[in-house]
């Protein structure tokens, strides 16, 4: 509970929000002084001090070192009491902390605050019975699995040398010096730099302009970085690089055989069990992202079915969070050297009004339908989890074994319900999605 007892005329203060809520709280001072008066004479009977035996320190000095903690203590305990029992009266759902702020009167019997906080807010989830979701479906078949073995393969390329020029998806090497105005640029030099044409690590007419040249041939060319460029006093500008390249590669896909096999953990090396094994993750992924884009379809239908004040504690609560989250993936991607960088709210402050909005409407929607998860459910999606490793048994034991890991599957199993409550109202309509535009997505 936060206090502040110095700013007077809390109450002139303009409400924040629709969901902002004021009480009135009043505390007896003569109850706050008995109080104080006992936790100091139970202090008064250790307390030691230089000069004094254990016990006899003088009530004078007990009151000095110890009665401004005291105090705060006591009428800090004294409002938190009187706050649940106003808010328990109105039938009040606080949302986040109240700020409690003396007010300026002058009572001689009582010391009065006013408790500025929010509330949840109060509405009657809509169905989507006017609204239309797409369903996208997609059968996977021969084309579908030799695209996947096809990218498999890709993933396993190794690169040889060959004596033409330079063409799309070859390795190639290169020294290169960019000038801006006759003059080299920061970031314009490297030796010996290692890229593959086409897979955008080079801006499209760098990567154009060293398409046909040879190991040993060089090249000058003048091109502009776009307006956007990240590095802004490059953004827009025109350069004149001269660029060697020093050796061209070009890939080999491994062959589709016992070898391969073997390398996608296939034991015996069978080609045809590892197709069929390529096949069911195929299917098992396909399905995933087919959920994964129906139900964000769902979620963001009953967003705009449902549009509802949210708190703004519960906003902050979320933003800090969510920073907490970011915080904690930079340090592990870019190491301790990351751990004070300067992180703006703002940043996320759009995801965590969504996230709050999303997770108070989905909360009223399970109550007032009765959609809470059942055991087997829970089961049943940590089941299959677990078919996509070596030892699924050992998976399902992983998840039993602690509440909070359990409680993540809860939480999809929710998000599954809502989606079939949502599902039976709406206009779903079905529609064939191209294999490259799913794949292509995050789940």
């Amino acid at each position: 509970m936060e206090t502040n007892a110095t700013t007077p005329n809390a109450e002139a203060t303009a409400p924040i929000n629709a969901l902002e809520r004021r009480i009135d709280l009043a505390v007896a001072k003569a109850d706050i002084e008995k109080e104080v008066g006992q936790r100091l004479n139970k202090i008064g009977k250790t307390a030691k001090m230089p000069g004094f035996r254990p016990g006899k320190v003088p009530a004078k000095i007990i009151e000095q070192q110890y009665g401004l903690d005291a105090r705060y203590e006591v009428l800090n305990q004294a409002l938190e009491r009187a706050f649940g029992e106003a808010v328990q009266e109105q039938k009040l759902r606080v949302a986040g902390y109240p700020k409690i702020e003396p007010k300026n009167t002058q009572n001689e019997t009582h010391a009065e605050f006013l408790a500025v906080f929010e509330v949840y807010p109060e509405f009657e989830p809509k169905d989507l019975k006017e609204v239309e979701i797409e369903h996208s479906t997609l059968e996977v078949g021969a084309a579908e699995l030799e695209s996947t073995l096809q990218a498999l393969r890709k993933q396993r390329v190794r690169y040889e040398p060959v004596d033409r020029a330079a063409a799309k998806d070859d390795r190639v090497t290169i020294d290169f010096l960019g000038k801006l105005d006759d003059e080299p640029f920061k970031g314009g030099e490297a030796k010996d730099y290692p890229f593959v044409i086409g897979q955008g690590a080079m801006l499209p007419d760098f990567e154009a302009a060293v398409i046909g040249l040879k190991a040993g041939e060089s090249k000058t060319f003048e091109m502009t970085f776009p307006g956007n460029y990240h590095a802004v006093d490059l953004a827009g500008q025109t350069v004149t690089f001269d660029i060697t390249v020093k050796e061209v590669r070009e890939p080999i896909l491994p062959e589709i055989d016992d070898d391969l096999a073997k390398e996608l953990g296939i034991g015996d090396g069978d080609v045809n069990k590892m197709r069929a094994e390529i096949e069911n993750n195929l299917k098992r992924e396909v399905s995933k992202r087919l959920k994964a884009k129906l139900k964000d379809q769902v979620m963001e239908a009953l967003l705009k079915a449902n549009p509802i004040d949210i708190p703004f504690a519960l906003v902050d609560m979320e933003v800090d969070r969510l920073i907490q989250a970011a915080r904690q993936d930079m340090e592990q991607r870019g190491g301790v050297k990351m751990k004070d960088f300067p992180i703006q709210r703002e940043w996320f402050t759009d995801q965590a009004k969504r996230r709050v909005s999303l997770g108070l409407v989905l909360s009223e929607i399970v109550k007032v339908n009765k959609l809470n998860p059942k055991p087997e459910q829970v089961k049943a999606i940590v089941d299959d989890i677990a078919q996509s490793y070596e030892q699924p048994e050992d998976v399902v034991r992983w998840y039993y074994a602690q509440p909070q890991r359990l409680a993540e599957i809860e939480g999809v199993a929710l998000e599954d319900n809502v989606v079939s409550w949502a599902l039976e109202s709406a206009k779903v309509v079905e529609k064939t999605i191209a294999f490259d535009e799913l794949m292509g997505q995050q789940a």
